[in-house]
């Protein structure tokens, strides 16, 4: 028999443990106390479900669902032996036993409608981690949407590479009448105002919160409600970006109404509260991107007390770019390994045809934001401007 360890404990006391506890070494002292009537129903089901598992798991593999569903049968026929409990005889399992999957609508042409299924059955609570080899939370959101009757999802931070994704089967969840809200902020600036007029035009409710100094908004959450009294919520890490719901390292905990009631009605109380309340306004571009602006941290550049000094291969590699401008050919392009310096080659080029054309303009493209904000940095170095350029990213627009 193995030691019971120190530390707290959360068990019911049976025989078996009671023999246990006073087995205990004579450092160890047992705490125990009165089960309360509010707590009954759930500790006593609970180590009850327990046993039954473990009872069932016993059985042989090929019996186990008809032998577990005899034991079921029995143990139910014990509890309607009662007078006060006789109503529960109605509760034990068919032979053989079966699971309903879905009651599905009849379709015009007679068929009956098919309802996909989650990847992740009904009944399971489980961590999903973005791991290779598992599908992503993306993947699993995806498969949740379709038999939902209600959405509601609270999101700190949504872009439109979180909502492309998602943008039919939430199109078709709202054009057959069921509801999509959504609650977001503006803290960091990093919710984008065409993510949010995606949605708009899906159909969804949204509402903002512009609160950023005393209650800021770092939830991430969906609620997918169910009538059939299945409804599955998703919190954790991943906000509504791409990176997040594919391929980013996330903690995201799926959780079953079957399983943890109490939680999904948590969920669902605290969002209720969150959408009555008057900090969340229902969303309004103009008003949305004025405060964007002022959340966002501005771009501060400092410049090096030195100047751009180029290497010879790349000077080289700016003259045969002049020689061909100077024979009239001005769509030119520039091939060179990573690391060799294109950005600070194409800053100082710029720098040079500036002083000869006092009037040019340059649009600098790249595919993510970090490169973006470090090639306006080299450039403002080339020309000696900590003031250069503005960028075109997220919710910043170009104003001169």
């Amino acid at each position: 028999m193995a030691r019971l360890p120190r530390g707290l404990h959360e068990r019911l006391v049976t025989r078996r443990l009671e023999r246990e506890l006073e087995a205990l070494e004579s450092h160890l002292r047992a705490d125990t106390t009165a089960l309360r009537n509010a707590d009954a129903a759930d500790r006593l089901a609970f180590h009850l479900s327990r046993v039954v598992e473990r009872a069932i798991e016993a059985l042989d593999e090929e019996d186990r669902a008809s032998l577990g569903a005899e034991l079921a049968r029995r143990l139910i026929a014990e509890l309607a032996q009662s007078g006060k409990l006789a109503e529960f005889a109605v509760e034990q399992p068919l032979s053989p036993p079966h699971s309903l999957r879905a009651i599905n609508a009849a379709l015009p042409d007679g068929r009956a409608e098919e309802i996909p299924q989650p990847l992740i059955p009904l009944l399971d609570t489980t961590l999903l981690t973005n791991a290779p080899g598992e599908p992503s939370v993306g993947h699993q959101l995806l498969a949740e949407v379709a038999s939902a009757d209600r959405i509601d999802l609270v999101m700190a931070f949504i872009r439109r590479t979180g909502v492309r994704p998602l943008r039919e089967v939430l199109r078709q969840h709202v054009a057959a009448g069921r509801r999509l809200r959504v609650l977001t902020t503006v803290y960091t600036g990093s919710t984008e105002a065409d993510a949010l007029d995606l949605l708009l035009d899906l159909g969804a409710e949204v509402r903002v919160s512009y609160d950023t100094t005393g209650t800021r908004l770092h939830a991430k959450a969906w609620l997918f409600h169910r009538e059939s009294g299945f409804s599955t919520a998703y919190v954790g890490s991943s906000n509504l970006t791409q990176s997040a719901q594919v391929s980013g390292l996330e903690w995201n905990v799926r959780v079953s109404e079957a399983r943890n009631r109490g939680v999904i009605e948590k969920l669902a109380a605290v969002f209720e509260s969150y959408w009555q309340q008057a900090d969340f306004e229902p969303y309004d571009r103009d008003r949305f991107e004025g405060a964007t602006r002022q959340e966002r941290p501005t771009l501060t550049l400092h410049l090096p007390p030195t100047e751009i000094r180029l290497e010879p291969f790349q000077e080289r590699l700016l003259e045969q770019i002049a020689l061909a401008r100077d024979e009239g050919r001005h769509r030119n392009l520039l091939v060179s390994a990573t690391g060799t310096g294109k950005t600070v080659m194409a800053a100082v080029d710029f720098a040079r045809l500036r002083s000869r054309l006092p009037r040019a303009r340059l649009l600098f493209i790249a595919h993510r934001e970090e490169l973006l904000t470090q090639a306006q940095a080299t450039f403002a170095h080339a020309l000696r401007d900590p003031s250069f350029g503005e960028r075109w990213v997220r919710g910043d627009r170009p104003t001169q």
